[in-house]
């Protein structure tokens, strides 16, 4: 079974924002075992819209259509898709009640016409309730495809993709069973795991495939598995995973079972009842703010130092100025302190902290452009690393920030 997205609007094409949608909605697809034919973006131009339509309707037995939905001028797909399907916008009560609801509950100003407008909705769809916004989605089936209209705010289509689109297709459609498991590894490149386990691959069922997701000092290795048999599949996959772990067990960190290393790393310390607190100056906050990224991170995050100058690191982190001067701002006696001291300050039982050069410049230090030092501090001991990222500067505040969680995820597994 196959789908295509089509995503509307003029600011995906000048480059204005990303198109995460698309990258979500395929997932989400993927993972009840819809096949992504075609991504297309298209301007909000009428003849534009209607020609992607009836080529999607051609290729596709799903078309997933976000943006477009708002109460502006130039939000045109609603009437858009009723001239496709010959047919014309009514008010539909549930959504109108729903619009009132969030302009009193939320708004408190009185309602506008154009707002009350968004209620108005091809009669021949099927709303899909926004719980978050005033833009229903809609479905529609023509010619034996469906089409599901959905506003181009994540959030909101996000949601409506997780509670009303994936539960009304499994009830539409008949789909495989499919299976998914992510090992997350780190310390080693993707041609060298790959020439490691290739007898491993070469010889996996036919049914089940094995993906490598190289990211800035990680690999992901995910292994799919897709047939009709639940059961035939969930024991074949168990008895493939037995049989890789062993074959990468010094880098292998855990499953991440789409969950990303800081949210796996904060299971582990909610079970463990332990406690996380950063010190860092070449990310900026970037290991704080993926952690904070995820629900429930109070548990274990207390919170964080972004000591970017030399003032900062002697005034709030307390790290000596004399440690500055003999070693520089980048060296491994600054990093441990740093981790020393917000551990100590903050309370916590781990603490993570970051100093480097991420560049352009090389600024008050001696070490080269990339260099970073990391460490990692506990009740019992301190302890750094130094790396060297490379010259490009996003890069080098990424890998650092990846390692970062690496090296905290073996203290934490040694607990």
């Amino acid at each position: 079974m196959q789908a295509e997205i089509i995503t509307i609007g003029d600011e995906i094409l000048i480059g204005q924002i990303v198109d995460s949608n698309s990258a979500f909605i395929a997932k989400q697809l993927n993972a009840i075992g819809v096949s992504v034919y075609q991504i297309t973006s298209v301007q909000d131009d009428r003849t534009h819209i209607l020609k992607s339509l009836a080529e999607a309707e051609a290729n596709a037995d799903i078309v997933i259509i976000t943006g477009g939905l708002g109460p502006t001028k130039d939000d045109i797909t609603k009437k858009t898709l009723a001239d496709y399907f010959n047919d014309t916008l009514v008010e539909d009560l549930s959504v109108r009640k729903n619009i009132e609801q969030i302009w009193e509950i939320y708004v408190k100003k009185p309602i506008m016409q154009v707002n009350l407008d968004q209620a108005l909705v091809p009669s021949k769809a099927d709303v899909l309730m926004n719980r978050y916004g005033s833009a229903p989605g809609m479905w529609l089936e023509h010619n034996d495809t469906v089409f599901i209209s959905l506003p181009g705010v994540p959030y909101e289509m996000e949601a409506l993709i997780k509670d009303e689109v994936i539960p009304k297709l499994r009830t539409r459609f008949q789909f495989p069973y499919i299976q998914h498991k992510t090992f997350l590894t780190y310390g080693m490149g993707e041609s060298a795991l790959a020439k490691r386990i290739e007898t491993f691959e070469n010889e996996l069922p036919e049914f089940i495939k094995l993906a490598y997701l190289p990211s800035l000092g990680r690999v992901r290795l995910r292994l799919s598995a897709k047939g009709v048999e639940k059961r035939t599949i969930e024991t074949e996959m168990e008895n493939q995973i037995a049989t890789l772990l062993p074959q990468i067990k010094d880098i292998f960190v855990g499953f991440e079972e789409d969950l990303s290393i800081e949210a796996v790393i904060g299971k582990q310390l909610t079970t463990i009842e332990k406690t996380v607190a950063t010190a860092e100056s070449c990310t900026g906050g970037l290991i704080a703010e993926r952690f904070t990224a995820n629900p429930g991170a109070s548990k274990y995050f207390k919170g964080s130092i972004v000591s970017y100058t030399k003032e900062v690191k002697v005034n709030l982190l307390k790290v000596p100025e004399h440690i500055i001067d003999e070693f520089s701002v980048v060296s491994a006696q600054v990093a441990e302190t740093m981790a020393m001291n917000v551990r100590e300050q903050l309370q916590t039982d781990f603490a993570v902290a970051t100093t480097g050069n991420a560049g352009p410049t090389k600024d008050d230090t001696a070490e080269d452009l990339g260099i970073v030092y990391i460490a990692i501090a506990t009740k019992e001991a301190v302890y750094s690393e130094k790396f060297s990222f490379g010259n490009h500067r996003i890069k080098v505040i990424n890998k650092a920030a990846n390692k970062a969680f690496e090296m905290l995820q073996k203290e934490i597994l040694k607990k």
